[in-house]
């Protein structure tokens, strides 16, 4: 096990060597200067050229990317360019939401699509199965945008009750927090409970033809008992899978979410970040999402052993 996760973190420095290579270029390809958007339409060319050399915007980007690179071995994401403070404490401001967030979304994902998918396995080819494949797609086809949108006119605006957009003031508390994350976590937590429900559904239905659980039928063991106790245990290695890819790919959805409630996260931070051409802040964003997004697959991988003892690395 220590030598599969050191070669796995081994493995996930490349990756991230890449994700910073790529985040980068990406980065300085958009069109604007950030020097120019500081400065205004005003600012003449030479105001905006020394601007740019004391923010070391003039070197070549091979300078700048080294600078870069030696800046991460250090653990230091930089500073930012218009915030004025560095790119890792703008980024903790913001994370406690974002962070609440993905974890509720994941919450109410993982509460729809595992016991619904359950659910239509054990009563394949029913009403049920129909009706719960059919919401699977219809969830899945609709934009999160869109629902939080229909959440906010019908169940704050229609009906008072939960707040429209932010997140409470300074001095609220944690309960208060968590009523304003309500709508955007249901918002997020639904379309992708689609593909947990699929997932759950299909691996369930690949165990409940086994020999095992024909014999537990037939010792006279309950149906909830055989789906639940025999069938579920051995289904659960996929099923872990897709939980833990829906809750990376919920980082990166969050962005959109905290965008329609107009939520201070750090999905909201990396909108103005790309709209001000904040260098600093879009590559930090960026580089620590991807090192979560790993994490978790590890995380998953892990958990394997934990669920199945038949796994071992």
């Amino acid at each position: 096990m220590f030598v599969y996760i050191v070669r796995r973190l081994a493995g996930m420095m490349v990756v991230m060597l890449i994700v910073a290579a790529v985040v980068f270029v990406i980065a300085r390809v958009v069109p604007g200067d950030p020097a120019a958007v500081m400065l205004g339409s005003s600012a003449t060319p030479e105001d905006i050229a020394a601007l740019r050399g004391r923010l070391g915007l003039d070197q070549p980007l091979l300078g700048q990317f080294l600078i870069y690179l030696q800046q991460i071995a250090r653990l230091d994401l930089g500073e930012s360019i218009f915030l004025n403070r560095p790119v890792a404490q703008a980024l903790a401001e913001r994370s406690e939401l974002t962070a609440m967030l993905t974890l509720m979304s994941v919450g109410i994902a993982v509460v729809i699509g595992v016991p619904v998918g359950i659910l239509s396995a054990a009563m394949r080819g029913r009403w049920i199965d129909q009706a719960s494949i059919g919401l699977a797609m219809l969830a899945a086809s609709v934009p999160s945008f869109w629902i939080g949108l229909t959440l906010i006119k019908y169940l704050a605006v229609d009906l008072p009750w939960f707040p429209v957009a932010g997140y409470g003031p300074p001095d609220a508390s944690f309960a208060e927090r968590l009523h304003h994350l309500v709508l955007p976590a249901i918002a997020l937590g639904i379309p992708n409970s689609a593909l947990i429900l699929r997932f759950t559904r299909t691996s369930m239905l690949d165990v409940l033809g086994d020999d095992y659980v024909r014999t537990a039928r037939a010792k006279g063991l309950s149906p909830l008992v055989v789906v639940l106790k025999h069938a579920l245990r051995n289904a659960m290695i996929p099923i872990l899978t897709v939980i833990g890819l829906t809750a990376a790919v919920m980082i990166a959805g969050a962005i959109v979410t905290e965008t329609v409630f107009g939520l201070p996260g750090v999905g909201n931070l990396i909108v103005s970040a790309v709209l001000r051409r904040d260098y600093p802040v879009i590559q930090g964003a960026l580089l620590v999402v991807s090192a979560i997004y790993v994490l978790i697959n590890l995380s998953v991988d892990l958990l394997y052993a934990v669920v199945d003892p038949r796994v071992r690395y």
